[in-house]
């Protein structure tokens, strides 16, 4: 007889929002893990909803960027074991593009929210700089 192990998977959306003149939009986290570090927007994915639908809701929430989910352009799944201290957490990300001066405000979770140049960007939380990496060069 084997005995079946079952792990606990977090679901999560990113969103990865570029100016045409290549800056990112990070937010800078208000809570462990990684607080005062700084992420791409995103969250949990809530029941009943689609990563791509939660990405968008994420995004309002923590960078006050409105986009409709149909915006946004799935960029791929992140799933590496060890991404994230707390356990196993798939994140499904996004890419949005936007015009350069479009506002930004920092929201719930985020103590601020920033363009950053793609050429400069601070450390950052989890795995974003490979959610990153992978956005700018498939564009």
């Amino acid at each position: 007889m084997t005995t079946e192990v079952f792990e606990t998977i977090r679901y999560t959306a990113d969103t990865v929002v570029t100016t045409t003149d290549g800056h990112v939009l990070l937010i800078q986290r208000g809570w462990d893990p990684y607080e005062g570090h700084w992420a791409l927007p995103g969250g949990h994915v809530d029941p009943g909803e689609t990563s791509r639908t939660a990405a968008a809701r994420e995004l309002a929430e923590e960078a006050g960027v409105h986009a409709s989910p149909q915006e946004l352009v799935q960029v791929g799944t992140f799933d590496q074991p060890g991404r994230d201290p707390r356990g196993r957490y798939v994140t499904v990300a996004y890419h949005l593009t936007v015009l350069p001066g479009t506002p930004i405000k920092a929201g719930t979770d985020a103590r601020q929210a920033q363009w950053w140049p793609l050429n400069s960007l601070p450390p950052l939380a989890f795995d974003h700089a490979d959610i990153i990496r992978t956005t700018t060069h498939t564009q």
